[in-house]
């Protein structure tokens, strides 16, 4: 009996281990992510009925969440600055989905203007009553080297992407706590777990949001039905780059670069519903190579300072002779 164990065992983990690699090699997410999208809860099925605020919601990765918010039946909250913008995008919704014009408010919002979050989350909480998942998405990336970048810049991306991120979810979080149910998302970036040349603020500030929300969900570990997930995507086809800090506050980037070889927004934004739907802590999502330079960072730190330091060297030198973004594609260092 225990030879025949024996033996199926033998035959069974080189399986299991080979069926993982290939999922790997043909994968964009990590294992995790993976197997929920495989196996796991439907969006669709989850996220239906439910009030979804998103921040960031006027374009890119926001204007997505809406979109298959909107298929999913989710009633939605759709925060930017630009008024006009958030508007086309709930005339999207509406126009290709079954919600009603009261599924969706439209609420004005600047993350820089800390301020005024108590009043929009309260103009939320009476509209809809709850709110019963944040999606933290709204920020900016950044171009520019250290040595030229003025400090206003990092002071900018911190105040944006860093307190601008804490300050609302200081708002929503106490409704959630005292319903006892709740999700709080935030869309952080690869540039969170590992060091990026030429965004070094954008990292600082997502390395902070990764620091902010692992220690915020042991906080949390009393209220069980309130989750707390990061999303860590790669390179995704959006206007990020477009409207990325450069070595000045209104300098904008001369050359924002190929988006093809980019993964497309559609796919990023449905594999971080799934995550939604089935309560992962932390997404990893993004193609071959850079989903294993993600696994490199984690699990052989030595080798992926190796890659950092050969690749990243190429990465300044391009730009610094005015060539990044037009080779972009060679590189790990993309955002």
């Amino acid at each position: 009996m225990e030879c025949c164990i024996v033996s199926a065992l033998w035959y069974f983990i080189p399986l299991y281990l080979l069926i993982h690699l290939l999922f790997f090699v043909r994968g964009d997410s990590d294992f995790t992510l993976m197997w929920a999208s495989l196996v796991g809860h439907r969006p669709e099925n989850k996220l239906k009925g439910l009030v979804v605020w998103v921040t960031g919601a006027s374009s890119g990765i926001g204007e997505e969440l809406a979109y298959q918010l909107a298929k999913c039946g989710s009633r939605l909250i759709l925060s930017a600055r630009r008024e006009d913008e958030l508007k086309r995008v709930k005339r999207h919704c509406l126009e290709h989905s079954d919600l009603q014009d009261e599924d969706i408010l439209v609420l004005p919002l600047d993350l820089m203007e800390r301020m005024s979050h108590e009043e929009k989350t309260k103009t939320a909480i009476q509209y809809f009553g709850h709110i019963d998942i944040l999606i933290n998405n709204g920020g900016r990336s950044q171009r520019s080297l250290f040595l030229e970048a003025s400090i206003d810049v990092y002071q900018a991306l911190m105040e944006l992407n860093f307190l601008g991120t804490v300050s609302i979810t200081k708002q929503v979080l106490p409704y959630m706590t005292q319903r006892g149910i709740g999700s709080i998302v935030t869309v952080s970036s690869v540039a969170g777990l590992a060091g990026v040349p030429l965004a070094t603020g954008y990292s600082a500030s997502k390395h902070a949001l990764q620091g902010f929300f692992n220690s915020l969900r042991t906080e949390l570990s009393e209220y069980p039905k309130v989750f707390i997930s990061t999303v860590c995507p790669g390179p995704v086809q959006s206007q990020i780059v477009h409207n990325a800090f450069t070595d000045e506050l209104n300098k904008p980037v001369a050359v924002p670069g190929d988006q093809e070889y980019k993964m497309p927004t559609s796919r990023c934004v449905h594999l971080m519903l799934v995550g939604i739907a089935n309560g992962v802590q932390e997404m990893w999502i993004a193609q071959q190579p850079f989903l294993l330079f993600n696994y490199a960072w984690q699990y052989t730190p030595t080798f992926a300072w190796f890659l950092t330091k050969m690749l990243g060297r190429k990465r300044v030198r391009n730009f610094k002779a005015g060539l990044v973004g037009v080779h972009d594609n060679v590189c790990f260092f993309v955002l």
